[in-house]
């Protein structure tokens, strides 16, 4: 039995002193963050391959330059995501986003061209125009390079253009590209840089972002027993990439998740660690845990200590 002590912070308090003092106030989602904080320690000193999994919403705010910074430091081996992770990144390379609220009047925000993501602002001409006008010289640039291509190499060729803009150091697609980190979108039809792949295609017929060379390049990096660890933060399809090809590993050994959700309703998103033991796609001598909450105030805290 460890007694709880109450917590002793002050103006000095770093990130990693208040996420130890975590330990022993029980606390609720307090003490699994700490668990989260030893697991991470632990895969950083000892995982042979590191995954990184998100969705692309949390690249519509500040959080993207912590998972940029990840990406620049090399933490991690492999990064699974969304399409929108590459149109957020794109858009603010060339225009801001602003804050907003979440009891905005929809329809006032449509009749003035903004799009409302949660309490993010983003006018229209900040999104689509603004990546459009990134893709129309990006896409024939790659185009030239590669005609089919998975998207860890597009996402590499469209870091590679890049190399000249002025804002590439806060991009995630720059620093996966120069630090050859794949990056893998499965969906990456669902967005702006989907559509404008589609776009280019009807007069490129022979150009052709080929998931499949993904799935084999994955094939060909989880078959056997392997010592893996995954941070995923939130869900869908990201986070069932992750597991999903963890389990030709034998499973994950170390894993963290960090949602919102909840398992009640049987979903993907809100699944707990331990429903991933039942699947093989955690060890069931992994080290593993849930931090319930919001990935913007969590992965601050979690991998400030590390950064």
């Amino acid at each position: 039995m460890k007694p709880v002590r109450d917590l002793n912070v002050n103006k000095n308090t770093t990130i990693e002193e208040l996420i130890k003092q975590f330990s022993s106030i029980g606390g609720f989602q307090a003490q699994e963050l700490y668990r989260g904080y030893e697991i991470l320690k632990e895969m950083f000193d000892n995982a042979e391959y590191k995954i990184l999994s998100f969705p692309a919403d949390i690249i519509a705010t500040g959080i993207r330059g912590i998972i940029k910074e990840l990406i620049k430091r090399k933490m991690f081996d492999l990064v699974i995501t969304t399409c929108g992770t590459l149109d957020h990144d794109l858009a603010r390379l060339e225009k801001d986003y602003y804050l907003g609220y979440f009891e905005a009047d929809d329809i006032e925000l449509r009749e003035k061209n903004i799009f409302r993501l949660g309490n993010i602002f983003i006018p229209e001409e900040n999104y689509g125009l603004a990546i459009e006008n990134i893709l129309k010289k990006a896409l024939p640039y790659i185009y030239n390079k590669k005609k089919e291509l998975s998207t860890y190499e597009f996402v590499w060729l469209l870091g590679e253009y890049l190399e000249n803009h002025p804002k590439k150091e806060e991009s995630i697609i720059y620093w996966a590209y120069k630090n050859r980190i794949p990056i893998i979108i499965p969906g990456i039809t669902d967005g702006a840089v989907g559509t404008q792949i589609l776009l280019f295609r009807q007069e490129h017929r022979d150009f052709n972002v080929n998931v499949w060379l993904d799935e084999e390049f994955l094939l060909n990096q989880f078959f056997g027993d392997k010592n893996i660890g995954a941070l995923m933060l939130g869900g869908g399809i990201s986070k069932h990439h992750t597991i999903w090809w963890a389990q030709f590993s034998n499973g994950l050994k170390y894993a963290v998740y960090v949602t919102s959700a909840v398992e009640l309703d049987g979903s993907l998103s809100g699944a707990r660690t331990r429903e991933a033991i039942s699947w093989g796609k955690i060890d069931k001598k992994a080290k593993h845990v849930t931090i319930w909450g919001d990935v913007t105030i969590i992965l601050p805290l979690l991998v400030g200590p590390f950064l």
